[in-house]
């Protein structure tokens, strides 16, 4: 069974930076390009096509919306100590997709947190680290901002890589 992830892969025009700033922190910059997670990691029987035919049953009233992130935070829990961009526009209606898609069919792999949109730029092994790395990454200023016009489903290999099984677009 493969465990896969629904993400949105953003396509900002200053993109770079936020790469500059992942391969400083980020342990899986190669793998997988910058994401906003809305359904986290899980191994289901379900294949792509009934997942594909139950995303666009989801999400058939959702269509391409403004998303702006900016300034970062730190979160340390069980998992690790991480390092987050904002969403600070288009978060409602990506907590309603997050939501709607862990309604029904992938329930079962609700974790039950309280979900707020991010990207994750930087996974540390110490809370020193994520300290340091959250001061020097509050120099940038930055706003990345785009349409998002799909949602993703990628399928994790045995070696973390990120493989795109499906592109679901927003209409």
């Amino acid at each position: 069974m493969n465990r896969r992830t629904i993400m949105i892969f953003p396509e900002f025009e200053n993109i770079n930076i936020i790469n500059d700033i992942r391969r400083k922190y980020d342990p899986l910059v190669d793998l997988v390009s910058p994401h906003i997670t809305l359904v986290f990691p899980f191994e289901s029987d379900l294949s792509n096509e009934e997942l594909n035919l139950y995303i666009k049953e989801c999400l058939s009233d959702i269509h391409p919306f403004k998303i702006e992130l900016e300034g970062f935070s730190k979160q340390k829990d069980r998992y690790g100590n991480y390092l987050f961009l904002n969403v600070v526009q288009g978060m409602n209606i990506i907590k309603e997709i997050h939501d709607t898609l862990y309604k029904d069919k992938l329930r079962e792999f609700d974790l039950g947190y309280d979900y707020i949109p991010h990207m994750t730029v930087g996974k540390l092994s110490s809370i020193e680290l994520l300290n340091k790395a959250f001061d020097d990454v509050n120099r940038c200023n930055d706003k990345f901002s785009t349409i998002v016009r799909k949602i993703s489903v990628e399928m994790i290999s045995e070696h973390e890589e990120s493989i795109i099984v499906i592109e679901y677009e927003l209409n």
